[in-house]
């Protein structure tokens, strides 16, 4: 063999060793976690940072532990009251034990997708549309709760769950519009009848201050005489003189009956 030939399968060598070295070095960054296997047998997890995997005998599998947002596609419910309703949302969960997300299901994102998905159409079913709308807060934490149960043996937390669109059939639709338009006019009738239920006391508590003090009527006369004289109306008024209507101020100031005036009979001249 010569010098040439020795040379050539040494720099050989020493490629194959350089190759096998830099794919023994391992760099994980911070958000991540590296799961390593030792002929097929979990050794744990690793990093952040800068580690060796022995090659062919070692494996390595990254698992990201940020947190992961996940869109629930629309799922057609049908809710307690019978109605049927589209609805989506959206979940935000992170891995926590990444030895865990690999050795104790496939897929832990899609397997989180499909817990989700049946989660979502249960409890949806099992309340009404009415609260489904107004407790919208309620579902929500109840969602995270079981979905978060149900993933916690794979190593993943829940954090939040959020009901994102709740869509109704076009009847429906119709149907609250309505509701909503008969509620607001029985608001307005009730403000307006409390309205007048405020004024006719007020006429009650004056027609009461009139009676025991018949001056306050003299007084009123004058303000309106008042205010005729200082608006520019175009139409004249000619009130009655306070002293006409004295004797029924003071009849109805003594709790007496005043009868009306009767007219003298005319006489017939021949």
């Amino acid at each position: 063999m010569g010098p040439a030939i020795f040379l050539s399968c040494l720099a050989l060598l020493a490629f194959i060793v350089l190759m096998v070295l830099l794919s023994a070095i391992k760099i994980v960054p911070e958000y991540e976690r590296g799961v390593i296997f030792r002929l097929g047998r979990l050794i744990g997890a690793r990093g952040p940072g800068l580690f060796l995997v022995i090659p062919v005998f070692e494996r390595m599998v990254r698992v990201d532990t940020r947190t992961i947002t996940m869109d629930v596609p629309v799922q057609e419910v049908i809710t307690l009251d019978n109605v049927t309703i589209k609805v989506n949302a959206v979940l935000y969960f992170q891995v926590i034990n990444p030895n865990w997300a690999v050795t104790k299901v496939m897929d832990y994102i899609r397997a989180t997708m499909q817990i989700s998905q049946t989660t979502l159409r249960s409890v949806v079913g099992q309340v009404e549309l009415d609260e489904l709308l107004a407790q919208r807060e309620k579902i929500n934490q109840k969602l995270q709760q079981i979905i978060d149960e149900q993933t916690e043996p794979w190593g993943i937390k829940v954090t939040i769950v959020e009901v994102k669109d709740v869509e109704l059939p076009q009847n429906m639709q119709r149907a609250m519009a309505k509701q909503a338009e008969a509620e607001r006019e029985k608001r307005a009738k009730l403000i307006h009848a409390e309205g007048e239920l405020q004024a006719s006391r007020a006429l009650a508590d004056a027609a009461d201050i009139i009676a025991k003090e018949p001056v306050t009527l003299q007084l009123r006369y004058l303000q309106t005489l008042t205010e005729i004289a200082v608006e520019k109306n175009s139409t004249i008024i000619f009130p009655l003189p306070i002293d006409t209507i004295r004797p029924f101020v003071d009849a109805i100031s003594r709790g007496e009956k005043v009868e009306p005036a009767q007219s003298q009979p005319t006489r017939r001249l021949d």
